[in-house]
């Protein structure tokens, strides 16, 4: 099935359900704080294991104490798909375990 690109209400329909994210351009993005520099590694390893399972990779920002990600979806010309969205509910699922808020 291929993807397709959604609509601009169809986005923030989707946002309303993901507390935090927001639409930056033709991107979502998110950020966190952790606790620590190894807790915020930690995360970028594991958001990275995620992105392999679903074959979907974003832009992923590692700061001091700090995880951000911006996602997209590049065979669409970069427009945002719930293949996006599944990543960014998946990450949601994950972060508060690393302590991250």
């Amino acid at each position: 099935m291929p993807v397709e690109p959604l609509s601009q209400e169809e986005i923030r329909d989707r946002l309303a359900e993901l507390p935090g994210w927001s639409l930056d351009g033709d991107r979502l993005t998110r950020s966190w704080r952790l606790g620590s520099h190894f807790a915020a590694t930690a995360m970028v390893i594991h958001i990275a294991q995620v992105q392999e399972e679903l074959d979907h990779h974003s832009d992923l920002t590692l700061g001091y104490d700090t995880v951000s990600l911006s996602v997209h979806t590049h065979s669409v010309g970069g427009a945002v798909t719930e293949k996006d969205f599944e990543l960014a509910r998946r990450v949601d699922a994950l972060a508060p375990g690393h302590g991250a808020h």
